[in-house]
C-alpha cells in the first residue's frame, strides 16, 4: 500500500433514525494472510459518528487508468452496541486521497437476544469498473409519448422522495425491493460505478448522467408500465448498479447535493434523457458516455457540460427538475447569510430546531426570522454533522439537505 484514504462510520437506530452514541467500532483488514486490527473499540460521538480513521490504500495511479491492480483497499467494519444486533460490513472500499463514509443502521434488541451468529452482515461487491458485470442492453434514449403500453407519464420531471430499487433482474420476483431516499440512491450508484479520485468535472458529468437516467425512469414510470412495483433495478444490464447499505464517498456526496435535480434532455423534449453509458475499456458504446473517456477529458480540463456534449452531442439542454416531492419548501434562489431576514430564515430556524431533537449536537435557535451568529453557528454544526462544506451560510446544497433531513425526522416521528 503506497497511499492512504480515510473512513468515517455513521451509526443510527433503525426505528428512531436517531444517532447512536458510544457504539463501538472495530476495523480489520480483509483477505490478508493474517488479519490485522486497524482500529479497536472506536467510539461514536453524540452525532453517531466516529473520528476519521486513516487507512492504507493502493497507489493513486491505479485508479487513474484501467488496471489489473485493484485500485482500492477493502476492510471489514464491525459495529457493536449493547441491546442492538451486531453489524458487520465486508469489503468497505477505501480509495486513496478520499474520505469514505460507511452508514450503519442498527436494530434494537426487543426481547430477542442477539448473538454473533445472528449478526447483520453486509457484503459489498467490487466497483463496476473493476468487477465483472453485464453491460447495458441498449434502449431508445427518449421513450415514445404517449407510451403504447398505456402507463401514466408525469406532466413534468420531478425528484421523488424515494426510489424503489428492485435488487436483481426485473423479472426475478424473489429479489427484494428497497425504498431508498432519492439522493442516497444517486450517491450509492455513483460510489458503485466510478472512482472518487477522478477530476471534479468528470464526477459532475457522470453524476448528471446517473440523475438523468434515474429521472427518466421516474418520469416515464417505465417499470410500472410493465406491471412492476418498483422504479428501477440494480442490474447493470437494465439500469444502474445499486449496492444496498454500501459506503459512499464524501466528495461524491457533495456533488450530488449540488446537482441532485439537474438533468439533460434533447431540445423540445419533456423527458430527461435516458443517459446510457459504459466503461469504455471492457465495453465500447458509440454514442454514449464512456466513463474512462470522461475521466481523460476531465484530465484535459474540460468542464462537465463539455464532457457531456462530447459524448451526447451539442443539442443538449440542462434543466432543473421543477418540483421536489417530499421537500416542504423550495430554495429561495439566494444564499442565506448573516444579515438575511424573512420567511426563508424562519423556515431554516424551524427546521434546524426540529432536526436538533434527533441530532442534539445542533444547538437550538430563536425562530425570529433574523439570520444572526446564533443561526450561523447552528448551520455550521449541521454542515459538520452532515459532511457539507462548513460555511455557516445556507446555499442550495445546504438548504435542500436541511429540508431532506427535516422531512426524514418528522416522517419517522409520524410513523412512531
Amino acid at each position: 500500500m503506497a497511499d492512504s484514504g480515510k473512513l468515517l462510520i455513521s451509526v443510527i437506530d433503525q426505528k428512531t433514525r436517531r444517532p447512536i452514541e458510544n457504539a463501538k467500532v472495530n476495523i480489520y483488514t480483509k483477505d490478508t494472510p493474517t488479519q490485522q486490527t486497524m482500529a479497536e473499540n472506536l467510539p461514536t460521538n453524540v452525532s453517531g459518528q466516529t473520528m476519521e480513521v486513516s487507512l492504507p490504500a493502493p497507489d493513486f495511479k491505479f485508479s487513474q487508468t484501467p488496471s489489473e491492480v485493484q485500485p482500492y483497499s477493502e476492510y471489514i467494519v464491525e459495529v457493536i452496541n449493547e441491546g442492538y444486533r451486531e453489524v458487520i460490513v465486508n469489503g468497505v472500499q477505501i480509495l486513496p486521497q478520499s474520505t469514505a463514509i460507511q452508514p450503519i443502521v442498527m436494530s434494537q434488541d426487543e426481547g430477542t437476544r442477539f448473538t454473533r451468529q445472528s449478526a447483520d452482515v453486509i457484503n459489498i461487491p467490487p466497483n463496476t469498473l473493476f468487477g465483472d458485470f453485464p453491460p447495458k442492453i441498449p434502449e431508445p434514449e427518449v421513450k415514445v409519448e404517449p407510451p403504447p403500453s398505456g402507463f401514466v407519464v408525469l406532466d413534468y420531471p420531478q425528484v421523488p422522495e424515494f426510489i424503489i430499487v428492485h435488487d436483481g433482474h426485473p423479472d426475478d420476483p424473489s429479489a427484494p425491493n428497497y425504498w431508498v431516499r432519492y439522493s442516497d440512491y444517486i450517491k450509492n450508484v455513483a460510489s458503485s460505478e466510478i472512482y472518487s479520485t477522478w477530476p471534479v468535472s468528470t464526477l459532475y458529468a457522470n453524476i448528471c448522467c446517473i440523475i438523468s437516467f434515474t429521472l427518466n425512469r421516474v418520469f416515464t414510470e417505465w417499470y410500472r408500465g410493465k406491471g412492476k412495483n418498483f422504479t428501477i433495478t440494480s442490474s447493470t444490464a437494465f439500469d444502474q448498479k445499486y449496492v444496498h447499505r454500501r459506503n459512499i464517498y464524501e466528495n461524491i456526496s457533495r456533488v450530488v447535493d449540488d446537482i441532485f435535480n439537474l438533468y439533460i434532455r434533447r431540445p423540445a423534449v419533456r423527458q430527461p434523457l435516458l443517459a446510457q453509458y459504459c466503461d469504455g475499456s471492457q465495453v465500447q458504446c458509440p454514442g454514449w458516455l464512456t466513463q474512462w473517456g470522461s475521466k481523460y477529458l476531465g484530465d484535459q480540463g474540460r468542464s462537465f457540460d463539455q464532457i457531456l456534449k462530447h459524448f451526447y452531442g451539442d443539442n443538449l439542454d440542462f434543466q432543473r427538475a421543477r418540483v421536489v416531492s417530499g421537500v416542504p419548501q423550495s430554495y429561495p434562489g439566494f444564499t442565506l447569510t448573516i444579515g438575511s431576514s424573512g420567511t426563508p430564515v424562519r423556515t431554516v430556524q424551524t427546521f434546524l430546531n426540529r432536526i436538533s431533537d434527533n441530532f442534539p449536537a445542533i444547538p437550538k435557535v430563536r425562530v425570529d426570522g433574523i439570520y444572526g451568529e446564533e443561526t450561523a453557528e447552528a448551520v455550521r454544526t449541521f454542515q459538520r454533522v452532515f459532511r457539507l462544506p462548513v460555511t455557516g451560510n445556507v446555499d442550495f446544497s445546504t438548504w435542500y439537505r436541511i429540508s431532506d433531513i427535516y422531512v426524514a425526522v418528522t416522517k419517522i416521528a409520524e410513523l412512531n
